[in-house]
């Protein structure tokens, strides 16, 4: 997803929740935040590395691909933009190494899910946030894995657009039909053209999109999430299908639209439960009674309209994205002081968030993230990502 959804959008759900103004900006900065925190941004302000959430392109020309390159990889993507569906999954056949991948695929309301939005009960607005985007990304990003995949993560010739019969100039009925709402509507298919540019921009109009390019080693980083089809899964009105290689190359249809409305339900669903309006958070449910007033009005909305309806919802002023808003303040305040700012609050998020998620895989006895324990044993075994926080909460224990 972009940031017209996991900052404006997670503001609006935020809001219908019934967070504050100011709660609701906390919140929506930590979600959009998770698209830049990055280990460069993080020796800027003197954090620590093993807090990033993303990866710069720049960085990931240098990433390793050897065992613990991939695990390290793994660990980011996989903990907040790929978070695996089902870490149980039985693919049928297929190597030890591929059914480990298979395991990873991103989908929704998934058991990993669960564990996420828990972690954020009774926390901090930046482990909301941070928990709202992995939510978010559940949905934009399914079908992809957070690990480098070329047999996971690749697109071939086989990838259309699907395209309203209005919108596309057609008049008569063709291609697939598709549950819009309560009505039907017909589609058409545009093949879908990938090239490797990048500084040129997407052509939404001619059906060109910017990827990475092909490579034939698996573990190549060109094949991690859906860097192959570049940023045409995070278009919110993207409908399209393909044939992945894991799926045993049966068509697989993509409704981002759709679910678009689903994850912002989700989303005021699960900051509800963050608040205390229910008392467990459930996979599958999502709070479509609270948004039933605005439904027509969601599903209409362009790119750039999140904000003003945000804006209208609350009656206060949405403020622009900036990345940098509290990196001052963490720089400059002492080592004893850094976990009381606000970044401080994230960074504890996320690497609480990264944690679990890579103790979860190995728990599954899937290596791909690397080794991990529980924080919580008296003698620390994990691996290196996790002694600042395993050192930051026994702190915080004894104190």
């Amino acid at each position: 997803m972009q940031i017209d959804f996991h900052y404006y959008a997670t503001y609006c759900s935020a809001y219908l929740a019934g967070y504050s103004h100011e709660d609701c900006l906390a919140i929506c900065y930590s979600a959009q935040f998770t698209d830049c925190c990055t280990r460069t941004l993080l020796s800027t302000i003197g954090g620590p590395a093993e807090a990033a959430t993303t990866q710069l392109q720049l960085e990931m020309m240098d990433a390793r691909t050897d065992i613990l390159g991939l695990q390290d990889i793994t660990r980011i993507w996989a903990s907040f933009h790929f978070l695996p569906r089902d870490l149980k999954a039985d693919p049928g056949k297929g190597s030890r190494i591929y059914k480990a991948k298979y395991r990873l695929i991103c989908g929704p309301n998934g058991d990993l899910l669960v564990k996420t939005v828990n972690l954020a009960k009774d926390k901090s607005l930046q482990a909301a946030g941070i928990a709202m985007h992995v939510l978010a990304d559940t949905w934009a990003h399914q079908y992809f894995a957070g690990t480098p995949s070329q047999v996971i993560n690749n697109t071939d010739y086989w990838f259309f657009e699907l395209l309203p019969a209005e919108a596309s100039g057609d008049s008569a009925d063709s291609g697939d039909s598709k549950e819009n709402g309560d009505a039907k509507k017909s589609f058409t298919e545009r093949r879908i053209t990938f090239r490797h540019n990048p500084t040129g921009k997407d052509d939404l109009d001619k059906g060109i999109y910017t990827g990475t390019v092909y490579q034939l080693e698996e573990n190549s980083v060109m094949s991690l999430g859906h860097g192959r089809a570049g940023h045409l899964p995070d278009y919110s009105f993207m409908r399209y299908k393909y044939l992945p290689a894991w799926g045993k190359y049966e068509e697989v249809i993509k409704d981002n639209p759709s679910d678009y409305y689903k994850a912002f339900c989700q989303m005021v669903y699960a900051m509800r439960y963050l608040r205390g309006d229910y008392s467990a958070f459930e996979t599958g449910r999502y709070d479509t009674e609270k948004v039933s007033p605005y439904e027509t009005e969601i599903k209409e909305i362009p790119c750039a309209d999140w904000k003003a309806f945000g804006e209208k919802l609350s009656g206060c002023e949405i403020p622009d994205f900036d990345a940098n808003r509290y990196c001052a303040e963490y720089k400059q305040a002492s080592e004893d002081d850094k976990d009381d700012t606000f970044l401080g609050s994230y960074i504890d998020a996320a690497l609480a968030q990264k944690t679990m998620v890579t103790n979860q895989i190995f728990q599954s006895d899937n290596l791909l993230a690397g080794y991990s324990v529980e924080y919580s044993e008296s003698r620390f075994l994990g691996i290196r990502d996790f002694i600042h926080y395993v050192e930051h909460k026994r702190k915080k224990e004894n104190a």
